[in-house]
């Protein structure tokens, strides 16, 4: 049995792409079995995981809008599906590293994810390399590790918000963009896409079981904690098109989602003034 933890925080706290993922892999390939003996030590508290020194971070705001018919537009598009698995590599291994008193299993399902998030991003930054451009050549936003950021306190929260909210958006929008992606008649990006989208099922799947599963060890419904937490930290499921198919497969329940709908409509009505 090994002691995942030191090879975990050298993984994360990589800045080097290349690198990071080659630890992935040795983690991935000595994690096999899934049983882990536990140190005594505890997660470090860091703001930021390893990222290297491009791309430049700015707020989603700020990002410049090109047009996917021109090369450098499509690189673009390209580019910002590499940053996105680049952070689901931190994120992954954020999860199996900072949350110790979870059984075995939690740690191997994250452990895999990493992998596989890190076997997307070799993927796509070399259909990235094939059209000229590289990982870090376009600007960038922090939105998803900040949610981990967030969440660092608590496996709940963090099944909650990032498996369940940031990466299910991915179920919503790959295939539009494997459309355009099509439209161009770039196949072997295409092909790229479609591993990412079967994977990334997966990895919602594992989110919300684990969601679940933490649900009931603390008595918690699961449903109506959600609606809360979607309240409270102002976020929405049903935001343009949403792949009810997809997240079926992924665990959601239609009957869920359905109430998920229903509580965001009302969230968005505007409310009523009370009489003085």
């Amino acid at each position: 049995m090994m002691n995942p933890y030191p090879l975990l925080e050298a993984a994360l706290l990589e800045n080097h792409p290349a690198e990071k993922c080659r630890l992935v892999q040795q983690l991935a390939a000595e994690a096999v079995g899934g049983s882990f003996t536990r140190s005594d030590s505890k997660a470090l508290d860091f703001r930021l995981a390893g990222h290297p020194e491009k791309p430049e971070l700015v707020p989603p705001i700020e990002l410049v809008q090109r047009k996917m018919t021109t090369p450098q537009g499509y690189g673009a598009l390209l580019h910002s599906i590499c940053h996105i698995e680049f952070n689901a590599i931190n994120l992954a291994l954020d999860a199996a590293y900072r949350f110790r008193t979870l059984p075995d299993e939690f740690i191997a399902d994250w452990i895999r994810v990493a992998k596989e998030e890190a076997e997307h991003f070799c993927l796509m930054r070399a259909r990235l390399q094939h059209f000229g451009y590289d990982y870090g050549d376009f600007e960038a936003h922090g939105q998803l590790w900040e949610m981990a950021y967030k969440t660092a306190f608590d496996p709940l929260l963090r099944m909650a918000l990032v498996p369940r909210v940031l990466e299910a958006r991915g179920l919503d929008v790959t295939p539009g963009i494997r459309a355009k992606v099509a439209q161009r008649g770039d196949t072997e990006t295409c092909e790229v896409l479609d591993i990412i989208y079967r994977d990334e099922v997966g990895h919602v799947q594992i989110g919300n079981a684990w969601y679940r599963r933490l649900c009931e060890e603390r008595g918690l419904e699961p449903t109506a904690l959600f609606r809360n937490l979607l309240a409270r930290y102002d976020l929405f499921i049903f935001r343009g098109y949403v792949n009810l198919e997809a997240r079926e497969r992924a665990g959601f329940s239609a009957f869920e989602l359905a109430m998920l709908e229903d509580f965001e409509k009302s969230m968005r009505l505007p409310k009523q003034k009370t009489a003085p």
